[in-house]
């Protein structure tokens, strides 16, 4: 992967020490630079560095910026398929006010490529839900280069959800599910409380809002990504991340190609279990947010 290229996992120090040491990882170990933990996987289903971490982290737990390169390419290869989904935002979109961004050269840049710019935090074969997910951004484009994910799909408007099931179909995306909920509601619940392996969510709302409709929904070891806009709201959502059971990871503020815009990714990792008080409900994600 080019997000391996010119980035290096910590050595490990395997020096005898009096203390117990802690042995090297074993096949299907892998150890997670940021994190600084090791993640196991099923005996018989071994996995390599390369094959399970696409995107490494920096001693000071920042995210490599994406590589812009890499995600032309995917989108090159699966040109096809953007090309169909495009003719189909732009047909609703008369119809459901889904987006301003009408435009190719606009969509393919500001809602194709962003949308791939976090694919690399994606653990192969992940079970993702999507918080608001509107037009299918990020969640569409990432499913179309990464068929590997079991996505749930969450909105909270019903024209909205016709047009994500629309597309679902006519792209002959699989392993995609829908859901006509808030987010808020499906916390409480315990068919979805605490079962995924990350959450995610694009321009829904501030941080510490955005991770009250999240967390509680991830799993403990799995991760909340949230795409912003040009400033990094990390230490504004530090603490309801905390409360709600997480640690935040890093972030990384990237320029989108050609002029399009800045934008940052966050990264939180769940730690422990979110307190059964959350998510609160009736709009006090909003209203009042844990700051």
């Amino acid at each position: 992967s080019s997000y391996l290229s010119n980035t290096k996992l910590p050595k490990q120090n395997y020096k005898k020490k009096t203390q117990t040491k802690t042995p090297p990882p074993a096949a299907n170990e892998v150890i997670h630079s940021v994190f600084n933990s090791v993640e196991r996987f099923p005996k018989g289903n071994p996995q390599t560095v390369e094959m399970r971490v696409k995107l490494c982290y920096n001693t000071f737990m920042n995210l490599i910026s994406p590589d812009f390169a890499r995600v032309k390419a995917l989108f090159e290869k699966n040109r096809t398929t953007f090309e169909r989904f495009f003719r189909l935002l732009t047909e609703y979109n008369a119809r459901y006010n889904l987006t301003a961004i009408t435009a190719w050269e606009e969509v393919v840049h500001k809602h194709f490529y962003d949308s791939l710019a976090g694919e690399p935090l994606f653990p192969d074969g992940a079970d993702a839900v999507e918080i608001g997910s509107g037009a299918g951004f990020p969640s569409l484009p990432l499913k179309i280069v990464r068929p590997d994910l079991a996505l749930t799909l969450v909105e909270s408007t019903g024209k909205k959800c016709e047009f994500l099931r629309a597309a679902v179909r006519e792209l002959g995306l699989e392993g995609v599910t829908v859901l006509h909920a808030r987010a808020e509601e499906l916390g409480k619940d315990p068919n979805y409380r605490e079962r995924f392996s990350v959450a995610f969510a694009r321009a829904v709302a501030p941080l510490p809002s955005l991770a009250e409709y999240c967390l509680p929904l991830v799993r403990t070891g799995g991760r909340f990504i949230a795409y912003k806009g040009a400033t990094d709201e990390s230490e504004e959502g530090k603490k309801a991340v905390v409360s709600l059971g997480g640690s935040l990871a890093g972030s990384v503020r990237y320029e989108l190609p050609q002029g399009y815009g800045a934008r940052t990714l966050i990264v939180a990792e769940k730690t422990g279990k979110t307190p059964a008080k959350y998510p609160r409900g009736q709009g006090k994600e909003r209203s009042a947010p844990i700051v």
